[in-house]
């Protein structure tokens, strides 16, 4: 389990759930859930990134939890949710998948938004009937289907095999990344994040990947690192927009743009000038108006019509 780091005030720290929830897994793989808002109220779901946990979307969850409920729930061995020795994409989809179950009723649409890694159990639980009976619209936040360690532009050299071999090591690094410092934040900002973060804003990404067990961190990159979920992506059927950062260095536009163009029903690009990789973090207001955009067009709650 995690260490919980997480800012205790101000627009990224945690807000309180209405319930909290454990959903299992196909293979028992336990997964703490929370679920924000109002019952009754169109349903948002909320699936992190990498070494990240439900507080990297507290800025959302906080303002989409007025008219909305929100369910967030941690990757397993992310946050609360322990960690479990299967590892890779059929684990990623069968969570969703769990946690769609345990908490929407049989039919229940709602809007699906995944950053990095979630992004990628989205496209990894496309072709799924449980994602297929639930998921109205898709966000997808700063993610790639392939490629990933190829096209990352984490190390400032020219492409090839000598960047992608050293990306590796550095991204599947086994070393403990210690207490939250200056000399962490400034790396941590240099690696994940435009830079002209907030401050605020670095220190609440550097909390939350801090928290992540190096176990885990190292495990879940060796599944990123041979990542291929282009297959996936043309199963993703419903309505889906991409957000991506201009200054994203672990999932650069080019892999947006990959999955712009093999989408079946894309509804565009949202290319956002100066951000890096965390932008739920880093431009709140933008992925939360464009999940309420999505909620509005795609998903539609009203009383359950009786029989005559």
């Amino acid at each position: 389990m995690s260490r919980l780091l997480h800012v205790s005030s101000g627009p990224y720290a945690p807000p309180v759930p209405a319930r909290v929830l454990t959903a299992v897994s196909a293979d028992g793989a336990r997964l703490h859930v929370e679920v924000h808002g109002p019952e009754g109220a169109p349903a948002v779901v909320l699936a992190h990134g990498w070494t990240c946990s439900t507080a990297f979307w507290a800025a959302q969850t906080r303002e989409l939890a007025a008219d909305h409920r929100v369910i967030a729930y941690d990757q397993r061995g992310h946050g609360r949710s322990p960690a479990s020795r299967a590892c890779g994409t059929e684990a990623l989809a069968d969570d969703l998948e769990a946690v769609l179950e345990a908490t929407l009723a049989p039919g229940e649409k709602a809007v699906i938004a995944g950053h990095s890694m979630g992004g990628m159990t989205v496209m990894a639980s496309a072709g799924r009937a449980g994602f297929r009976e639930h998921a109205a619209a898709v966000l997808l936040c700063s993610t790639g289907a392939s490629r990933l360690v190829a096209e990352s532009l984490v190390l400032p050299i020219r492409a090839g095999r000598l960047r992608t071999f050293l990306t590796k090591r550095l991204l599947g690094s086994r070393a403990p990344l210690g207490p939250v410092t200056p000399l962490a934040r400034r790396i941590l900002r240099y690696g994940t994040m435009g830079a002209g973060s907030a401050p605020h804003m670095v220190e609440a990404c550097a909390r939350i990947v801090h928290a992540c067990p190096r176990k885990v961190r190292h495990a879940w990159s060796e599944v990123l690192g041979l990542l291929d979920l282009d297959h996936h992506v043309r199963e993703l059927r419903v309505p889906t927009a991409v957000v991506v950062g201009s200054d994203d260095r672990l999932t650069p536009p080019v892999q947006a743009r990959a999955l712009v163009a093999a989408l079946p029903a894309c509804l565009g690009l949202i290319e956002l000038p100066g951000i890096g990789h965390m932008t739920p973090i880093e431009a709140p207001e933008q992925v939360t108006g464009k999940i309420r955009e999505l909620v509005s067009t795609y998903v539609h709650v009203g009383p359950v019509k009786e029989d005559a």
